[in-house]
């Protein structure tokens, strides 16, 4: 072998390890992000929950005019509508909101029209 190809050989096994590495990364990301995905969706439904079940306690004749209740309720609305802004990061696990998917589909709808 000559010096030219030792060399050549060295550069090929380190970018074959470096690109091993690197896809590697990138699908340990791409799982940290869907799990953090799965934990939000699963955060914006028990505040949902629970600013729906405060909802119905409010509206009780024993509890109605609460204020400590009514401060509670809006409470729990205003931070589910906080995390309604993190939508696009939790839609990434639920099935039929995938923005690529639409982004074809439109794409397609736009062809045949």
């Amino acid at each position: 072998m000559t010096r030219l190809e030792i060399i050549l050989s060295a550069i090929m096994t380190l970018s074959i390890l470096f690109n091993i590495g690197l896809f590697a990364y990138a699908r340990h990301a791409i799982v940290q992000l869907l799990t953090v995905s799965e934990e939000l969706g699963d955060l914006q439904q028990m505040a949902q929950s629970l600013a729906n079940h405060l909802d119905s306690v409010y509206k009780l004749e024993m509890f109605y005019g609460d204020q400590t209740i009514e401060a509670l309720r809006e409470h729990a609305i205003a931070f589910n509508e906080n995390l309604e802004t993190f939508e696009y990061i939790f839609s990434l696990t639920e099935e039929g909101n995938n923005p690529i998917d639409d982004t074809d589909k439109k794409a397609e709808a736009e062809e045949e029209a």
